[in-house]
Order: C-alpha cells, then sequence, then structure tokens
C-alpha cells in the first residue's frame, strides 16, 4: 500500500485548522454591525501626538455607533480601541499570534477579540467587515494592509469603500511617490488614487463614514 507522505498529511489538518479560524472568525464578528478598520504602528506611544489623534478619530467615529475593528495590538490601534470604548461603542481586535507575542491591549471588548495564527485568514476578517478603512502612521504590516484593500478595491474584487490616509506629513511622500513615478511609468494610472483621500480633518472623515454607512443601510433595506 502507498504510504502518504508526512508532509501532504500534515497539511491536510493544517486546511481544518484554517477552516476552524474562519469559522470561528465570522461566528465573533456576523453582529458587529457597521464599522471601520484602523490600522496603524504598534511602536508609536501614547506620547505621541498620532496617539491622540488615532483615539479622537475613534471616538467621533464609534459615537455615531460605528464600531472600530484594529489588529489588536499595542500602539496606535491600542488608541484606536481606547477611543472607541470611551465612546462606549463596539471595540474589536483581531489579533496575529507572533514569534514575539505582544499581549492585546486592554481597551478590546472581550466578545470582539479574536486571535489568529495565519496573516490571510486575519485580512479576510478586516476586509469582511469593514465599511471604510483608516490606515494612521506605520510600517510594513500598515502598509500591507493599506495596499492589499486597495488592490481588492481596484481589481474589482470587493464593493468599493472609503479609505483614508491620516497624517499629511506622514503621508505626503507616498502619495507623490504615486503620482509622479508609479503614473509616470504607467504602473498606475490617475483613476487608481482617487479612492485615496489623505487628510488631517478627523470630523470630515467621521462625518463622511457616518454618511456612508447610512447609505449601504438603506440601500440594503431596499
Amino acid at each position: 500500500m502507498e504510504q502518504i507522505p508526512k508532509q501532504r498529511s500534515f497539511d491536510s489538518w493544517r486546511v481544518l485548522r484554517i477552516l476552524s479560524e474562519f469559522v470561528e472568525g465570522f461566528e465573533a464578528m456576523e453582529f458587529l454591525g457597521p464599522s471601520v478598520v484602523m490600522f496603524g504602528s504598534t511602536r508609536i506611544n501614547s506620547e505621541d501626538p498620532y496617539y491622540k489623534i488615532a483615539t479622537n478619530l475613534a471616538y467621533k467615529i464609534a459615537s455615531k455607533n460605528i464600531g472600530i475593528i484594529t489588529g489588536g495590538g499595542p500602539g496606535l490601534m491600542e488608541a484606536a480601541n481606547k477611543g472607541a470604548r470611551e465612546a462606549h461603542g463596539k471595540s474589536c481586535g483581531i489579533c496575529i499570534t507572533l514569534p514575539f507575542e505582544e499581549a492585546a491591549n486592554s481597551y478590546i471588548d472581550n466578545k470582539y477579540l479574536l486571535r489568529f495564527r495565519y496573516f490571510f485568514v486575519r485580512k479576510v476578517m478586516l476586509v469582511r467587515y469593514a465599511q471604510a478603512y483608516i490606515a494612521l502612521p506605520g510600517g510594513f504590516g500598515t502598509l500591507d494592509e493599506l495596499f492589499e484593500v486597495l488592490t481588492l478595491i481596484s481589481k474589482q474584487k470587493i464593493q468599493p469603500f472609503p479609505v483614508y490616509l491620516i497624517g499629511c506629513d506622514y503621508w505626503s511622500g507616498l502619495m507623490h511617490w504615486m503620482e509622479t513615478t508609479l503614473i509616470h511609468h504607467g504602473s498606475l494610472c490617475k483613476e487608481d488614487l482617487k479612492i485615496i483621500t489623505l487628510t488631517d480633518d478627523l470630523d470630515k472623515v467621521a462625518n463622511e463614514i457616518e454618511s456612508y454607512c447610512a447609505r449601504i443601510k438603506n440601500f440594503e433595506n431596499f
């Protein structure tokens, strides 16, 4: 009888583990309601001005009965969950298991505290339940999440929703590079960049997201 290689057997069980993470995530997030994903650096502490900005923006959004979803870690994600908690809104943290284990921040609602082993499962959860995406200053992880959602929207793999970059000083260099180098070489077209709104106006972001969520709700009830 032909023996099944150990690697193939292990991969089969891995599929079941992946499925279990999807099921757990879907069941936990199904009734979260309209929500916004806020992403940013774990390395920015509470003394940084962007920490207060993230807290204030999350507070403004959560006060409109819109949930806040973060990656669950410290730094700007903690700030966003803190703002949601202070507004008595829904505060969700979708954590990832890493070799350098980071505890989830203390501002996440227990029922919406999730932890995943696989990055791609986590990404599905972050996009599946988002009505808007907000990128605060961050590094590779933030850029990864940002360009993932921009790719999905531009390729029409998901319904388009608002995408904001908060921090004109921080993001203007990236925007300039895309507006010049990428468009010059034909890697992007000007329409692609219309997906992104670069701003420091927190009230504008909160009000536009509220209006967008209301339009989506009315469309679903039509």
